[in-house]
């Protein structure tokens, strides 16, 4: 350890007096912190819901914008920990950070980072580099996400009533209803009728299209590009005794070349950025049979006007992680784009406390089986998941970010009228 410390500090005791004042200036100027030093001593508040934990001399040293890496890399990494909740470590430190903007005078952010960068530089180590190393969906397969999500494997938003939203995060018969609500009003919304097409787009573990062929009596096809999700939902469809009625694909969206009344696409637009996105519309509007009905529901941005490119190299710690390449837009985007490929937008549903509760339950799920995920996974890839929800429920919670079902239909397409018909009627 010694070798890594610059002249100024010779001692790991050095290093934490360099803490401790640090401390001392952020706690006079409004931005008290509950912290355990890597020697174990306190500093901060103890009633505090969360900690964090610095365990090594050279962990605050990180949080330099010289260095590159955002709060979540350096969380994702190991230089810093948090003990207790995440989510209201986040949520705290989002509250202070905005009372305390622009509160603290020059001369003491001077000083604040001379202290840093008289903290020891990290050990070279190949452990150390770029966390979107760990990036995508899929990774984790079928072992990692049954850790996280409903007994459903439902990967999107779900839709709480009241008392399922009364329930603890870690009650997953809870999520469990949410999704299977969430379920059933996507089929609603797009009134399907017996012996109808139905296409699921991007169907993870089935879910949806089982659902529809079970309960409404249609043909359903799902289509991912993830042969292990394929696999399992192929699984459930056999244990359902519905082989005949689902067909599941690996295949990408624009290989589909049927027609169908029904279409969703659930949590999709938002991977192929801003660019691309009109192009993705039109290939669905053409598999819409006459009167077809698309279902679409996707993250948008929280404020209007809004485009997020998460292509650009200082995109967020979630957006490089979870959407690369891809871009968040504002709903009012996402209608323009469907009206330009000749659909008729018949219903918007903001969707944005549902996620935040929804991530939630995935949080607590995963912290739940925190040992497990790790086993499956590796620790920086359960971090970096631990890292990205936890973001993400503050950025639903706040209003950054929504969530939204656009209901877009053919011109000719004939659906009853007000909206009692959309109410989901499960489970």
């Amino acid at each position: 350890m010694l070798q890594t410390l610059p002249r100024s500090l010779r001692t790991a005791g050095d290093a934490a007096e360099v803490a401790r004042r640090m401390h001392d200036r952020l706690a006079r100027h409004g931005l008290e912190l509950p912290v355990r030093l890597w020697d174990g001593s306190t500093l901060g508040p103890d009633q505090m819901p969360y900690r964090l934990v610095l365990p090594h001399p050279w962990s605050v040293r990180q949080l330099l914008p010289a260095s590159d890496l955002t709060a979540g890399d350096v969380y994702v990494s190991g230089y810093l920990d948090i003990e207790g909740s995440l989510i209201d470590a986040l949520h705290h430190l989002h509250g202070v950070r905005s009372a305390t903007d622009g509160g603290i005078p020059p001369r003491t952010r001077v000083a604040m980072t001379r202290d840093l960068w008289s903290l020891p530089a990290p050990p070279s180590s190949n452990d150390d580099g770029d966390a979107t190393a760990i990036r995508h969906h899929d990774d984790g397969g079928n072992d990692f996400y049954p850790l996280i999500l409903d007994y459903g494997l439902v990967y999107s938003c779900a839709i709480f009533d009241a008392d399922d939203a009364a329930a603890p995060a870690e009650d997953r018969s809870a999520l469990t209803r949410a999704q299977v609500r969430k379920l059933d009003t996507v089929c609603r919304k797009l009134h399907l009728q017996p012996g109808e097409r139905f296409l699921d787009i991007g169907c993870g573990w089935g879910a949806l299209a089982l659902h529809a062929a079970r309960h409404y009596g249609v043909e359903a096809v799902g289509i991912t590009r993830s042969p292990a999700q394929a696999e399992l939902a192929r699984e459930s469809v056999e244990a359902a005794g519905l082989a005949e009625r689902i067909e599941i694909r690996v295949a990408d969206y624009r290989e589909v070349t049927e027609t169908f009344d029904g279409i969703a696409s659930l949590g999709m637009g938002e991977h192929g950025g801003h660019q691309a996105l009109g192009a993705y519309v039109e290939v669905l509007v053409r598999a819409l049979r006459p009167g077809g009905r698309l279902l679409s529901q996707g993250i948008t941005t929280g404020r209007p006007i809004e485009v997020r490119d998460l292509s650009q190299a200082k995109a967020t710690f979630v957006g490089a992680n979870v959407f690369p390449g891809g871009a968040l837009i504002p709903v009012e985007e996402m209608v323009r784009v469907l009206h330009a490929a000749g659909l008729e937008t018949r219903d918007v549903e903001q969707l944005r406390p549902h996620y935040a509760l929804t991530l939630r339950h995935w949080v607590a799920n995963l912290e739940a089986a925190w040992d497990e995920a790790v086993a499956e996974v590796g620790e920086r890839t359960a971090r970096m998941w631990r890292a990205c929800m936890s973001g993400s429920v503050i950025d639903f919670e706040t209003g950054a970010l929504g969530v939204v079902q656009i209901l877009a239909v053919t011109p000719d397409a004939r659906l009853p009228l007000g909206r009692d018909w959309m109410r989901p009627t499960r489970p």
